[in-house]
């Protein structure tokens, strides 16, 4: 399987302040929430799309100081996928390569928006449950 990375781009940045009022004893708990969408381009099966989501949400029950929602685009053009196995290999791959943009993306939409950067976790392994079982298949059998 080859991938070569074409590109990045945003769908979507949208950060919006809630003026709400927290007690200085009281914990900030952002959770932030993660999704993924995989596409294909029409006529060309070589080229997919990786778009990357985080989005943080306020609400009455875990008020939170803002809302965000970012999502990124990346371009990938594949060969030689052969199966199931090779298309979760390289969407995993795609979001780890896709990953820090979006740690950029937000930690720049929060400073440019006059707060203290956001700066989301590094994350070494995959970032979504599914990915688990296979990510730690493709460890094993590169270390054999």
């Amino acid at each position: 399987m080859k991938i070569d990375f074409k590109g990045i781009t945003g769908e979507e940045l949208s950060f919006k302040l809630n003026r709400i009022k927290l007690n200085p004893e009281d914990k900030l708990d952002i959770k932030p929430q993660f999704s993924r969408q995989v596409r294909k381009v029409n006529g060309n099966e070589k080229i997919n799309v990786i778009a990357l989501s985080v989005k943080i949400e306020s609400t009455e029950k875990e008020p939170k100081p803002f809302d965000i929602q970012v999502t990124l685009a990346g371009v990938f053009e594949v060969d030689e996928l052969t199966g199931a196995n090779d298309e979760r290999r390289f969407v995993i791959e795609a979001t780890k390569t896709i990953y820090p943009y979006l740690r950029t993306a937000v930690a720049n939409l929060t400073a440019n928006a006059y707060i203290a950067p956001l700066n989301l976790p590094v994350i070494s392994g995959p970032l979504f449950p599914e990915d688990r079982d296979q990510y730690a298949f493709a460890v094993s059998n590169d270390l054999n």
